[in-house]
């Protein structure tokens, strides 16, 4: 049976000049004004004990918006502004639930530069978008297509560090779960094979910032030598973004490639709940962690696997799964890194990262 979910749909798109400078001026608003709002939360809550409610924080916009030196705020429009104090709200919600760090400011150079924009400031008319305080419409390259009858509920627009401009939007999809399979798969994240399966299938890691780390090591020397603040440093600057990007790009379409792959084929995929945050301290292995992305990874499958009706366990990251002797249940002493193979006082022969993929579908089964 079919299931309809909230999906967004990204797409590249082209302004004008003139749709440019509102975006930016948008952009610069809504970072504003998160800023100030945060501000005036912290103060209240470090120095009075008082907890700052949205309404509230939406009161003192309409006040920024009146003083003289604020009015600039007029000049956008306003639901990018509220939806930026809504975001603040949740982010305040996810802190005090302890499901998150404290808030953090909003930087002009490293934060995402975005805007969200609700049903009451755009227009969707025959596949063409309008957003509030524009002429015409956005020049979106559809990649692909929308679901049938869609009608966009939110809309984002971004851009990234590479110049890139790109707009988000959120639609309601149905979405048909996959041929129930009576196969099951413990899978096992590593360095040099990104993912090992308990078939005992290897799937290589590309190593995407591997082969372009001369390319982004020339773009960063050649940065390096620009005068801070010069033109040329902002075009050295967004070079070495765009090789960023590329990395990033080609990244995240092996994994979509790779997770759609084991969520098609399988009914229950089993993982570790690996720790990466604190794994890449280490600073030995941080660079190959980091590019090999495990936690991206994980979220494609928690998402897909609800979408087409299959099943994701995750089993508890102090599992022993590489000292367990997957034939005979021993548990060995230690396992240096450097142990790629070893034989059990059973007499079985083991490949590390295929012994421990079986035991994470072991482990899996006996938690479902």
């Amino acid at each position: 049976m079919s299931q309809i979910v909230k999906r967004a749909f990204k797409f590249r798109f082209y302004p004008t000049p003139d749709q440019a400078d509102e975006l930016a001026r948008t952009f610069g608003c809504v970072r504003l004004v998160y800023n100030k709002a945060l501000e005036e939360r912290t103060r209240a809550y470090t120095m009075e004990g008082r907890k700052v409610s949205y309404a509230q924080s939406s009161a003192a916009l309409t006040e920024w918006k009146r003083s003289q030196e604020s009015a600039f705020l007029n000049e956008v429009s306003s639901v990018p502004l509220q939806q930026a104090l809504r975001h603040l709200q949740a982010a305040f919600a996810n802190f005090f639930a302890k499901r998150a760090r404290y808030p953090a400011f909003k930087s002009r150079k490293k934060s995402r530069l975005s805007a969200e924009y609700t049903r009451s400031a755009f227009r969707w008319r025959d596949g063409r978008l309008w957003l509030a305080k524009m002429d015409g419409p956005l020049n979106i390259v559809w990649s692909r297509a929308l679901p049938d009858g869609a009608e966009p509920s939110t809309v984002t627009v971004s851009k990234d560090t590479a110049g890139r401009w790109f707009v988000s939007i959120l639609c309601m999809d149905r979405i048909r779960p996959l041929d129930p399979t009576g196969t099951m798969v413990g899978v096992d994240v590593g360095v040099t094979a990104l993912v090992t399966l308990s078939t005992g299938e290897k799937v290589v890691n590309p190593r995407h910032e591997q082969a372009d780390r001369r390319t982004l090591a020339k773009a960063q020397r050649a940065l390096a030598r620009k005068a801070k603040g010069s033109a040329n440093r902002q075009k050295a600057k967004l070079k070495a973004a765009r090789v960023y990007a590329r990395i990033a790009d080609r990244r995240r379409d092996h994994l979509h490639k790779l997770t759609t792959r084991l969520v098609r084929e399988n009914q229950t995929v089993v993982i570790e709940d690996l720790t990466v945050r604190a794994m890449v301290k280490n600073h030995t292995l941080a660079r190959a962690i980091s590019d090999a992305s495990w936690r991206e990874l994980r979220s494609m499958l928690e998402y897909k696997t609800v979408w087409y009706g299959r099943e994701l366990v995750v089993i508890d990251r102090w599992f022993p799964s590489s000292k367990l002797c997957s034939a005979c249940g021993t548990l060995q002493g230690t396992m240096p890194l450097n142990v790629r193979e070893w034989v059990c006082a059973c007499g079985a022969v083991h490949d590390r990262d295929v012994n421990a993929a079986i035991n994470i579908l072991a482990a899996g089964l006996v938690e479902r």
